[in-house]
């Protein structure tokens, strides 16, 4: 193996620091999980070195690219996160490849995630498509002409953060009632009235013919085709692709979100978006993170 054949991608998370060694076929040859240990970042730092020597070891080289996916914005030359307010202290403007001595690429973690579900999952051979990570939030990315789109300020893909109710509450960025306030778990607990305190919780209910239940978890599944159907117009693409713990509900959330989809999409020519569940689990973000190190060593 070479420097070119394989590649490290660390997936950065607020409980777990997830570990790949990647080869150029996509296949995983390795992977590894670790604490992450946040509050103290010598500790989450020092767990990352660990988890690229383990990798690094089990390949035989050293000399090996490497990614990391981690939450916030990177910087114009993904090299760093630059801005990722109140969480992993340290993590902002880190240089990695001088503590790492050695070239670091460094991407949002919702790009990650889209790099592998594009280069190797549900999206593979796709020119142009969506991400939606449906979660504690609404995390989101964009492949544009086959590219993953960062924009201006690298922060295009806050898919969760356009306005679905102007008259509804401020988001963590400002917008008036969000897509991530409509159906994030985060705001679970204010969109049942202090009943259900979580989507799991609501999501039982649902399945037993709680009307109320019905009403709350419908009312935001009707607010995310609106959100998707909304992407179709702005971009076009072949595919949304659905992932985070809430598409675990699978047919439960999908079967109705087809169902509005069929109002609200527009369906020129009878052509109609694809919606996809994510291929990828929880490795998705450091798979991502080894497709984008591989991409950019390539490039020269």
């Amino acid at each position: 193996m070479n420097m070119t054949s394989v590649a490290i991608g660390i997936d950065l998370g607020g409980t777990r620091i997830k570990g790949v060694l990647l080869n150029a076929d996509g296949k995983i040859l390795q992977q590894v999980y670790t604490p992450t240990y946040d509050g103290d970042d010598t500790i989450w730092k020092n767990a990352v070195t660990k988890t690229i020597k383990e990798l690094r070891t089990f390949s035989g080289i050293q000399e090996i690219s490497i990614g990391i996916s981690a939450p916030g914005i990177s910087n114009e030359k993904n090299t760093a996160i630059a801005y990722m307010p109140g969480r992993l202290q340290g993590l902002e403007n880190f240089d990695w490849s001088h503590f790492l001595q050695q070239p670091v690429w460094v991407l949002n973690d919702a790009m990650s995630a889209l790099m592998a579900e594009a280069r190797l999952g549900a999206a593979k051979d796709k020119t142009n498509a969506i991400l939606l990570t449906l979660g504690t939030g609404v995390g989101g990315a964009l492949l544009i002409e086959g590219k993953p789109y960062q924009g201006a300020f690298h922060k295009a893909g806050h898919l969760g953060h356009i306005v679905i109710d102007q008259e509804g509450e401020p988001d963590v960025t400002g917008i008036p009632g969000s897509l991530e306030n409509a159906i994030g778990n985060s705001t679970i607990q204010k969109r049942s009235l202090g009943r259900f305190q979580s989507t799991h919780e609501l999501l039982e209910a649902y399945r037993k013919g709680d009307y109320f239940a019905q009403w709350v978890w419908l009312t935001s599944v009707r607010k995310l085709a609106i959100g998707i159907a909304s992407f179709t117009n702005a971009i076009s693409p072949e595919c949304v692709i659905l992932g985070g713990g809430i598409t675990e509900c699978d047919k439960d959330l999908f079967e109705p979100l087809e169902s509005f989809l069929s109002l609200y999409e527009w369906r020129i020519g009878g052509n109609k978006t694809e919606i996809k569940k994510a291929f990828f689990g929880d490795m998705a973000g450091a798979i991502g993170a080894a497709c984008f190190a591989l991409e950019q060593i390539k490039k020269g």
